[in-house]
Order: structure tokens, then C-alpha cells, then sequence
């Protein structure tokens, strides 16, 4: 069985609230860019988990079986959005092979393709295969080159699903935590103290922005796993002098 890497990218929710000292939160009016940061991130991830985290396969992996003499390769791989999920589509189908056919899911989005077979034969035993394995984010393209040998209605049900199956099995997991997008305004000489914190809480995709916000001030903008929320919170500000403002969902 081959298999290559390929990461899983993160995935974010969609609200922007205002936290006071107190723990309270409010809605609030924030600058345009930080409204369009946290709007695209949401936007990227529009089928996300409602739970902040989910199980997917951690890497590509295949398998290759033959079924009265037509061969059959199942090639499985994490995708982030349908748009990803047509770009391995485009990347792995063999024009010269019979039929490429495939299913793939996204949170509550899912989809399949007969190619060609007979219809509900190909597409809909590989999407039953993904559902069935409580796997999310994944895409399986299966690709059948024919040997000779009709299989039948039935036959081509369980060659699709028995192949994708197996491949879903054999591949390694992992489970994924969502990323919420988050800012904070923060005083110039603060910079230092929040960036080491930041880095402690391993966040991603850290930017600052002088243009947005008070004088004197900078807006770091970041993503950080949805269940480190309260605790980045709350140790930059036991190390900060100063009450800072956080913008998050």
C-alpha cells in the first residue's frame, strides 16, 4: 500500500464578540480589517464541525485490490473544503483508466460521482464507506480499470465500498481541533510580553497591524485551538500591567 503525506489544514467558527474585564461578552462594532480577518477565516471553513474538533485520517494513503480482473485503486486523503476535494480529484484521476469515481465529506456537505457506472453502484457505496467510519474531511477517489468481467449491480456495490472501507481502515487518524480567530490591542511596549505568550500557547498565523486602532497601539491578530481560548486570555493578562482588549468569537 502506498501512501504520502498530506496535512490536514485547520478549520474556524464565524462570531466576533467583546470580552470586558468582568468574563462579560458583548457584540461590538470592531475596525474593518479585523471584521474581514475573522469573516475570512469563517468563511474558509463554512462546513466546520459543530464541535470544535473532529477525527480525520492524518495522511494519504491508497490501496490497490483486483476484483475479477479489473483492478481497483481507492486513494484516500484529508481535504478542507469541496474546493480542495475537486483539486485531489483533478491531481489523482487517470484519464486512461474506465471509470474514476468518488465521494467526499465535509462536515454536514457531502457529495459522490458514479462516472459512469451504473448509477447509485460507484459514488453512493463509497460515500456509505466514508459515513460509515466516522471519518470527516476526507475525500476517496476510486479508480477502476476493467478487466474483462462484468460484476453486476451487487458486485460493483461491494467492489466500492469493500475498497474504500479497507483503504479508511488502514489509514492512520488523528483528531483535528478547530482554530478560532482572535485578536488583541495591544500597547507598543507590550509587544514583547504578548508575542512570548502567544508563541508559549503555540497559536498560528500570528500578524500585527499599526494601522488599525488606537494610537500607540498594535493589533495582533492570531489562531489558537478552541480550548485555549480562556487560558491565553487569561495568562496575558496575569502578565500584563495593563487590561487589554481581545477580540474573538
Amino acid at each position: 500500500m502506498a501512501a504520502g503525506l498530506a496535512r490536514v489544514p485547520s478549520c474556524y467558527y464565524h462570531h466576533l464578540i467583546l470580552k470586558n474585564k468582568n468574563g462579560l461578552s458583548a457584540s461590538v462594532a470592531v475596525p474593518t480589517s479585523l471584521k474581514k480577518m475573522v469573516t475570512n477565516a469563517a468563511a474558509a471553513a463554512s462546513s466546520s464541525i459543530n464541535h470544535g474538533e473532529y477525527r480525520s485520517i492524518a495522511e494519504r494513503v491508497s490501496l490497490e485490490k483486483e476484483i475479477k480482473k479489473s483492478k481497483f485503486i481507492a486513494i484516500a486523503a484529508p481535504i478542507s473544503d469541496e474546493e480542495s476535494a475537486f483539486a485531489f480529484l483533478s491531481e489523482v484521476r487517470d484519464p486512461r483508466a474506465t471509470h474514476n469515481c468518488w465521494a467526499f465529506k465535509v462536515g454536514q456537505h457531502s457529495r459522490c460521482n458514479d462516472d459512469g457506472e451504473p448509477s447509485g453502484t460507484a459514488g453512493k457505496p463509497i460515500q456509505s464507506a466514508i459515513l460509515s467510519s466516522h471519518i470527516d474531511r476526507v475525500m476517496v477517489v476510486v479508480i477502476r480499470y476493467f478487466g474483462g468481467i462484468k460484476l453486476g449491480t451487487g458486485g460493483l456495490v461491494r467492489a466500492y465500498g469493500g475498497v474504500t472501507s479497507e483503504c479508511l481502515r488502514n489509514a492512520p487518524t488523528c483528531l483535528v481541533k478547530s482554530k478560532v480567530p482572535m485578536a488583541v490591542e495591544v500597547p507598543f511596549d507590550l509587544l514583547g510580553l504578548v508575542q512570548h505568550q502567544l508563541q508559549h500557547f503555540q497559536v498560528e498565523d500570528i500578524e500585527q497591524d499599526y494601522e488599525t486602532g488606537k494610537d500607540g497601539f498594535a493589533m495582533v491578530s492570531f489562531k489558537v485551538d478552541f480550548d485555549q481560548v480562556e487560558k491565553l486570555e487569561n495568562a496575558v493578562k496575569a502578565n500584563c500591567s495593563r487590561q487589554l482588549v481581545f477580540y474573538n468569537q
